[in-house]
């Protein structure tokens, strides 16, 4: 099924918002409590543009949504791996393991170009609205700084996953999370 007629026959056509108060919808999400960005599928045709666009990490794809947001928002890898696995399944990404570690680098196929070019008034639609959206959002904080602030909450929630930490290691995390604080306070 097209995606068009997708999100028509479901009341969630490109552009068209449920709360007119709020550029992304009306959802909580991201810095600023701005809401719900993406309609059903909206999501979908974002990834695929990033991954047209070069091949990419889950990871760089969360940044990238972020940055074309102006740190407005910042999709959650809960929500990016799971749309990776079914553009995967669907046929337009292809999987390959990466050189470093256990990340996977996704590349548009054929059919994936097919599917965003059948889609491309609703994605440029998407995109103008993502545009607006920042224009929209006085005090967003700049991107670098919002995305360094959740790559820092990320490194922390994964160390803090693998194992739990020695009191030395404790003390040492804590003292680097103050410094940075600190410095950050006497800018």
């Amino acid at each position: 099924m097209r995606l068009h007629h997708h999100l028509h026959e479901h009341g969630r056509h490109p552009g068209h918002h449920h709360d007119h108060h709020h550029p992304f919808g009306r959802h909580g999400g991201g810095p600023g409590q701005l809401g719900r960005l993406f309609a059903h599928g909206d999501l979908r045709l974002v990834i695929l543009n990033l991954i047209a666009e070069k091949p990419r990490h889950g990871y760089e794809i969360i940044k990238a949504i972020e940055e074309a947001v102006g740190g407005a928002y910042s999709p959650s890898p809960g929500t990016i791996y799971p749309m990776l696995t079914l553009l995967e399944e669907l046929g337009y990404v292809s999987v390959a393991p990466a050189n470093e570690g256990s990340r996977k680098l996704h590349a548009i196929t054929d059919q994936g170009r097919a599917f965003l070019e059948a889609n491309r008034p609703a994605l440029d639609t998407l995109l103008a609205r993502m545009a607006d959206a920042v224009r929209a959002q006085p005090g967003v904080a700049a991107p670098a700084v919002v995305r360094a602030i959740e790559n820092l909450k990320l490194a922390v929630r994964l160390r803090l996953g693998r194992q739990p930490l020695t009191e030395e290691q404790v003390e040492t995390m804590a003292a680097i999370l103050d410094g940075a604080a600190a410095k950050v306070e006497r800018l």
